[in-house]
């Protein structure tokens, strides 16, 4: 149980921060609505945002895009460099999927980026014996279910299987595999586990690859939005950074948030710490209620008269007005409806501190339950209208084709139409963000 001092410490340079206009607040300010400026240009933002829809600075891909991109890439690699292509595919995981970065570092230094990535610049072979021992189990087997790196360390097929498999299951960390014998650092490529592992173990070590294509390259990102196996590549330095995915949902590239524009990125931020955490649990606690003065639990009074008594096991009981002992209390101090020890003590400025606390924070709650409301409002209103518009590409648009004996492409305007009109929605859910 925390006590009021505790409670206002808590929450004094947040309210004073955050209500007043400090840096740790939502951008709120006497001139805020100046720096945004939202109600001149509201039109110009408009079809600002209809203008970056309709000339798009980025590039939907689906798993098969990925798949054929990452290729492309890795026989860019293997051609230009003269090398295989497991080892390309080594190389670029190392380097972000970067291929400039992995033609300037390998023509820079071609014996140190090999010696970084694990590759030899000779496949050393296996001993060419008929029985070959294990360096994991220390078995003798015959030279043909004997497999090695380019490093020629042989083991087992059952050692490698072992050893790819809990790699494998580990998580992606699997694609930096190195060979199992502890003093070799020759990497392990694809070719191999395509060979060795379990057909599971395979399909999982290349939907692994994959996804290190969109997370470690910076030009890539996952759509956000649940279930959603679309990503997106984006033209950096292009102005916007709103992205509409193929499955509807809009993002920003920056913060990875809804589609925020005209908000900054920061303010978005703000505004979702303040919904998502407890200070506003804190301010209605301090604008609502008081601390018994014995065991410092809150109490919140909402009806009655002055005299209050604590729950069991505390049972204090104690005037609501001053927080003294009610027994120090009768018809001499106001009786049950006042108190004049309270009267005369806040006429000497004694709760004038806890008195400015409690209203700054009854204050500050009363403007943000407005805005949230009126935020929450605009959200219910666009998931309606992403609901409609996937009910109007699914189904709607093909029945208006059959009725108007109209290909599909000739109705597209109505989509178009929804967009633009969806904008608005849009504007109207951050602005309030930003105002408060």
């Amino acid at each position: 149980m925390e006590s009021e001092d505790d409670m206002h410490d808590a929450n004094d340079s947040a309210e004073d921060d955050f209500y007043s206009g400090g840096e740790a607040g939502l951008a709120a300010s006497d001139d805020g609505d100046a720096d945004y400026d939202f109600a001149d240009h509201d039109s110009d933002d408009s079809a600002e945002l209809l203008s970056h829809r309709q000339q798009q600075n980025y590039s939907i891909l689906s798993e098969v895009d990925i798949k054929r991109r990452q290729e492309d890439d890795i026989n860019r690699v293997s051609t230009v460099l003269s090398i295989s292509k497991p080892e390309a595919c080594v190389l670029l995981r190392n380097y972000n999927w970067s291929v400039s970065k992995v033609h300037d570092e390998w023509f820079a230094d071609e014996e140190r980026v090999r010696k970084v990535v694990g590759l030899p610049e000779k496949h050393i072979e296996m001993p060419n014996d008929r029985e070959v021992t294990c360096g994991i189990c220390f078995e003798s087997c015959p030279l043909g279910s004997m497999s090695a790196a380019a490093c020629g360390h042989p083991f087992c097929g059952t050692c490698w299987r072992g050893y790819i498999s809990t790699a494998i299951s580990d998580g992606p960390g699997c694609l930096m595999l190195r060979c199992p014998d502890p003093s070799c650092a020759a990497a392990v490529g694809q070719d191999m586990i395509n060979s060795l592992a379990d057909v599971e173990d395979t399909e999982k070590y290349g939907r692994y690859l994959r996804r290190s294509y969109i997370e470690d390259n910076r030009k890539t990102k996952w759509c956000p939005a649940p279930g959603c196996e679309y990503a997106a590549e984006f033209v950096m330095g292009s102005g916007s950074y709103d992205v509409n995915c193929n499955c509807s949902y809009g993002f920003c590239w920056n913060c990875t948030e809804e589609a925020h524009r005209p908000v900054d990125c920061a303010t978005v931020s703000k505004w979702i710490l303040k919904n998502s955490a407890e200070s506003e649990n804190m301010n209605w606690i301090l604008a609502n209620s008081k601390p018994c003065p014995k065991c410092k639990r809150p109490i919140e009074k909402n009806q009655g008269c002055m005299h209050i008594t604590c729950t069991p096991p505390c049972k204090f009981e104690f005037c609501w007005l001053c927080l003294g002992p009610w027994s120090e209390h009768g018809e001499r101090t106001g009786g049950f409806y006042a108190c004049n020890r309270y009267e005369s003590a806040r006429q000497e400025g004694v709760y004038d501190e806890s008195e400015r606390r409690r209203e700054m924070a009854k204050n500050s709650l009363e403007r943000y339950t407005h805005y949230y409301e009126r935020w929450a409002a605009n959200q219910s209103s666009r998931q309606k209208a992403l609901g409609d518009l996937q009910s109007l590409q699914n189904d709607k648009l093909e029945r208006l084709s059959d009725i108007q004996s109209q290909p599909e492409s000739q109705l597209k305007f109505i989509i178009e139409a929804w967009l633009q009109k969806g904008i608005e929605v849009d504007l109207c859910l951050w602005i309030l963000p930003a105002r408060a």
